[in-house]
């Protein structure tokens, strides 16, 4: 018996809606990277993208548990000097909830070339 290894042409890909109204945002995430990775498939196979498509709907009703809306910050720097800037988890799910959302789910995915063309910019 030797061991299944899936091809990338073999693959069907199907589309998945997750709802994040009342869900924590690590979980919401944790959900999108594995059905984005393709761990929920029993033919799945590290180093080929089996993975699927993921709608996230209700992205501005995530809930951070504890006093992470106040305390968590998201830091990007720009390369120059002076160039930090640091947004509150608050004002990004007030402004930009996606955002969140999408953040949370590409630090879960590996990074790797494959894994990084599995979300938008």
């Amino acid at each position: 018996m030797s061991t299944f290894m899936a091809k990338k042409e073999e693959i069907v890909r199907n589309w998945y809606i997750i709802d994040a109204a009342n869900t924590p945002l690590g979980k919401t995430a944790v959900k999108a990277a594995d059905i984005l990775r393709g761990k929920h498939r029993p033919e799945f196979t590290p180093h080929v993208d089996c993975g699927e498509f993921v709608i996230v709907i209700n992205a501005a009703k995530a809930v951070l548990t504890g006093r992470k809306l106040d305390q968590k910050v998201y830091y990007v720097h720009s390369g120059y000097v002076g160039g930090l800037k640091a947004t509150k988890y608050r004002d990004m799910m007030e402004k930009n909830p996606e955002k969140a959302i999408m953040l949370a789910v590409r630090g879960m995915l590996p990074k790797t070339a494959s894994a990084t063309r599995a979300l938008p910019d």
